[in-house]
């Protein structure tokens, strides 16, 4: 147990499984009280079970550690209040909130249906919202606490046949730095992990061809106990002066990661025409274009 994280009370989302169990198990570890927060769905969202969240208690509670399970649904603001109600209502206050439930529905954009679009944006970033939202107001009567919100890589970078979530996954980004500037003053932090990780979402990947096998065994490696230590560290006290930040995991390397700042520019003191553009403008701006990288393509060598 550490100093850091001792009696802190924590909210899981998707703690039934993957990242959020081993997240819920490593903060009770050092602690923490957890609500291990699952509504034991699919992988794309469909069906309820409580068993998943049920069983990760038993886990935390067989440690000696201290744990309720909770099986509201992140994707609506009265559910996602229950979630938090739950937390105070069993131990009196919430000092973090891990965003980390999701689903997939994976399809090439100009297949997407806007159910499919719909339901992985309303997990992953109006469940984001809510939680936080939920949370908010407790932990600025509190005076501290802090969010971790889990983004990818797919929206930070690129993948194919991953629109809905790769927007959720940007827009959560920008959500997390709205939320680390209002909340500053209250000693509120939110950062984002962008996790590499071998998981029951992530088995979804196709595996048809070599090259996707190849793919798959490199994930495969990287087991969701290794984001776990990077999520502790960010919701205790030893991170108070980090905020707003956006952080990958990757087996064993975690990297800080680049926010959209200016690359290049250029000016003409009479303005811009057309002509202009095509002729000075963009020629020189190409330089510095960003390729049309996909994840895989920019973190390119072998897991460490």
């Amino acid at each position: 147990m550490s100093q850091w994280m001792q009696d802190k009370v924590v909210v899981v989302t998707g703690a039934g499984g993957g990242i959020g169990r081993d997240i819920a198990l490593a903060v009770a570890a050092e602690g923490a009280k957890v609500i291990v927060n699952d509504i034991g769905t699919s992988t794309t969202g469909e069906g309820l079970d409580e068993g998943p969240a049920e069983r990760v208690v038993q886990e935390i509670r067989n440690a000696g550690g201290v744990a309720i399970a909770n099986t509201d649904s992140v994707s609506e603001a009265a559910s996602a209040g229950r979630i938090v109600e739950s937390a105070m209502d069993s131990y009196g206050r919430i000092d973090g909130v891990i965003n980390n439930a999701g689903i997939l529905r994976d399809r090439f954009f100009h297949k997407m249906s806007q159910d499919e679009w719909d339901a992985v944006i309303k997990v992953h970033l109006y469940g984001s919202y809510y939680m936080s939202r939920a949370a908010a107001n407790h932990l600025k009567e509190q005076a501290g606490g802090a969010f971790v919100h889990m983004t990818s890589t797919s929206g930070l970078i690129g993948n194919l046949g991953q629109a809905n979530y790769s927007a959720a996954k940007m827009a959560l980004v920008a959500l997390s730095k709205s939320i680390a500037l209002d909340m500053q003053k209250f000693n509120v932090r939110s950062n984002c992990i962008a996790p590499f990780a071998w998981s029951r979402m992530v088995g979804s990947i196709p595996t048809e061809t070599p090259e996707q096998q190849a793919r798959v065994a490199k994930i495969q490696q990287m087991t969701p106990n290794k984001i776990a230590p990077l999520a502790v560290y960010l919701l205790s006290d030893a991170a108070l002066d980090v905020n707003g930040q956006v952080f990958t995991v990757r087996n064993n390397e975690i990297f800080l990661m680049s926010q959209p700042r200016p690359l290049r520019a250029v000016h003409r003191s009479e303005g811009w025409t057309l002509q202009d553009i095509v002729d000075h403008g963009m020629p020189a701006l190409k330089a510095s274009f960003v390729p049309l990288d996909r994840s895989a393509d920019v973190f390119s060598w072998d897991p460490i």
